[in-house]
């Protein structure tokens, strides 16, 4: 076996320029799918945890058929002190109790319909980022004030400001007319239009008397360190509820379904152009391996007409192949993941791409996430095409003829 190794080696450098470009082109192309992979990975990350930490957490706590109809008699009983026992069960802070109505939102100039949101002060800046994204003023700081908070593009619409007061008008959970006027105390700006413009925060205690809760709500919200946690906390959760309600866990998949369907689509996309720079590879390397089999066509027929079966050429010729693949595979994955770590460390910037990163809430700065899978997988898929490349040159030699191979030049 070394005298195989030996001789697949010395059989590769032959050609060295041509063994080097064909090598440097696996380079290329595993670094740069390293890179884009990362940039992917790290893309994919960020759109889930920031949507998920705006508004809607890993896993919510509803009632059954909540989440599709809306309706506000779906509620979930004794809300708060529901959350209270779950944060104590497992030792949280980051769970809170949530109120849900539609209603319309009337300053002195101007009405608008709005989700209207009873939040626990003290806790729903631990499950959302709405809290830290206050523009003007301050958040919600008292169980039962009078007060909300709303976004920076439902302020302008209305055309007030901090201080001034709104009239929230509504339909209770019992079916009956629901009002308040409470005192705008803080403007927070996401950068996503639709929240700035739909969403609305006000203290729970106070939702559950304007729209006549009886103590009730609409979500439980549970915000956990990764997606991971959220996976492994997803069923003890829904053993933690009472048996006798009609209640449903719903992770963030279920609730965020169009999030989910965007990074497939893109996922698919880049797929597709990564599957045209493998291919090209793959035919770089099936032509480097073709011209070094007619190359040698009569030394072949030399040692064929000695007794040499064409099956143990053929893994001869696959031999040189994999350790070309392999050269291209280690080299383009160290060099892809230390220059995909530089940008770990101090971001990407692309000119003109702010606009669009905002309408997914992305920052304007992308960090790519270098993980082994993001580092292993295209250098991994490259090495592959590139053994599948050298199929045909190896099997050609099976048609090859002793005497015809002897007598080319």
């Amino acid at each position: 076996m070394n005298i195989v190794l030996r001789l697949a080696w010395r059989n590769l450098w032959r050609q060295p320029r041509r063994t080097w470009l064909t090598t440097g082109a696996m380079v290329f192309s595993n670094v740069l799918l390293v890179f884009m992979i990362s940039i992917q990975f790290g893309m994919y990350g960020l759109m889930i945890d920031n949507t998920l930490q705006i508004f809607t957490g890993h896993m919510q706590v509803q009632a059954k058929g909540f989440k599709d109809d809306q309706k506000m008699r779906q509620t979930v009983p004794d809300v708060i002190p529901l959350a209270s026992r779950l944060r104590e069960e497992f030792q949280t802070e980051t769970i809170a109790a949530r109120g849900m109505a539609f209603g319309l939102a009337s300053s002195e100039k101007r009405s608008f319909g709005i989700g209207i949101y009873g939040v626990e002060p003290q806790f729903e800046p631990r499950v959302s980022s709405i809290p830290g994204l206050i523009s003007d003023g301050r958040y919600l700081l008292d169980d039962d004030a009078a007060e909300i908070v709303i976004g920076s593009v439902l302020a302008r619409n209305l055309r007030t400001s901090k201080g001034n007061e709104l009239t929230l008008l509504g339909s209770g959970k019992d079916g009956s007319f629901a009002a308040a006027v409470v005192t705008i105390i803080g403007i927070f700006e996401s950068g996503v239009p639709d929240i700035d413009r739909n969403i609305a925060h006000i203290p729970l205690r106070l939702f559950q008397d304007v729209f006549y809760m009886d103590g009730s709500g609409h979500q439980v919200v549970v915000m956990t360190s990764s997606l991971g946690d959220a996976e492994r906390l997803h069923p003890d959760i829904s053993a933690a509820l009472p048996v006798d309600e009609d209640l449903v866990v719903h992770d963030w998949d279920a609730l965020q379904p169009g999030l989910k369907q965007a990074i497939q689509a893109d996922m698919s996309s880049a797929f597709f152009m990564y599957g045209i720079l493998v291919i090209l590879v793959a035919f770089s390397v099936l032509n480097t391996q073709l011209m070094s089999v007619l190359e040698r066509t009569h030394e072949f027929g030399i040692v064929m007409s000695l007794g040499l079966k064409p099956g143990r050429l053929g893994r001869l010729v696959m031999l040189e192949t994999a350790m070309m693949g392999a050269m291209g595979m280690i080299l383009g994955a160290v060099l892809g993941a230390i220059f995909t770590y530089w940008f770990t460390v101090n971001g990407l910037s692309i000119p003109g791409m702010e606009e669009m990163a905002a309408m997914f809430n992305l920052p304007a700065r992308i960090y790519p996430q270098v993980t082994v899978l993001s580092t292993i997988t295209g250098p991994s898929v490259v090495f592959l095409f590139t053994l599948l490349a050298a199929v045909y040159p190896a099997l050609r030699l099976h048609r090859l003829h002793p005497v015809e191979a002897m007598r080319v030049n």
